[in-house]
């Protein structure tokens, strides 16, 4: 397991908004926000062929760190029976990156949060005036305990405009600690509710249900198709 790895070359992602260059109240708010979002699929396989992978997560750029959300779906084996078994769950994972100049975002620097089924649930229940905060410690359970924790929080604003969504990274094993928050209104939390309500029976894989069978299910009850995307812990 590879824990929050750097990388000697930054690389900077410069966002060009609609609108660069026009002053006035509704390209400020362009350039202030800027997000889209579709669903995603991992491996799409139709009619026998393998696509390529679809990359689309709903993403909020602001003024010293950006913050964009996708689901991961699970991995399931396959048994000798015919049925298929869940191997590992999937999450909503939260990337997070700080801004490095105007509309520049240091893609080099982000860190992860993955959101759990039930973490997923308590965020998609939240009201206006509530707060939530989530730990996570890979090594909770060993001696390493301690050594890399990340703590995300979800504040609302004093005036109900919204809420602050903060990523705390704390690394003894590289000497690291970093913060982001990124505020969020309330339509833009809206979407990330409704996406993620959306979202959470496929990533606890009760889809497969109605479905047919997923594409990231193996052919073997030996294999099991491997995560391509990185993993919280990759960083």
């Amino acid at each position: 397991m590879m824990f929050f790895s750097r990388h000697n070359r930054n690389q900077l992602l410069h966002k060009k908004l609609p609108g660069e260059g026009v002053t006035g109240s509704i390209w400020q708010h362009v350039i202030n926000t800027f997000a889209g979002f579709s669903t995603v699929r991992q491996n799409v396989v139709a009619d026998g062929k393998r696509e390529g992978r679809v990359f689309a997560p709903y993403s909020v750029f602001k003024g010293k760190a950006a913050l964009s959300a996708e689901p991961r779906l699970p991995t399931f084996n396959r048994l000798d029976s015919g049925g298929v078994k869940l191997n590992r769950r999937g999450v909503i994972m939260l990337t997070f990156w700080p801004s490095v100049g105007e509309r520049k975002y240091d893609w080099e620097k982000r860190q992860l949060f993955a959101l759990s089924a039930t973490e997923v649930g308590s965020l998609i229940s939240m009201g206006t005036r509530d707060s939530s905060e989530f730990f996570h410690d890979p090594s909770m359970l060993s001696s390493n305990a301690g050594q890399v924790r990340k703590s995300l929080s979800i504040k609302p604003n004093a005036d109900g405009s919204g809420y602050f969504i903060s990523l705390s990274v704390v690394n003894n094993n590289l000497k690291t600690n970093d913060r982001f928050t990124v505020p969020v209104t309330t339509a833009e939390f809206a979407v990330m509710r409704t996406a993620f309500s959306f979202a959470l029976p496929h990533i606890m894989g009760w889809d497969r249900f109605t479905n047919r069978p997923s594409e990231s299910i193996s052919q073997s009850p030996s294999k099991v198709v491997p995560q391509l995307m990185e993993a919280e812990w990759d960083r």
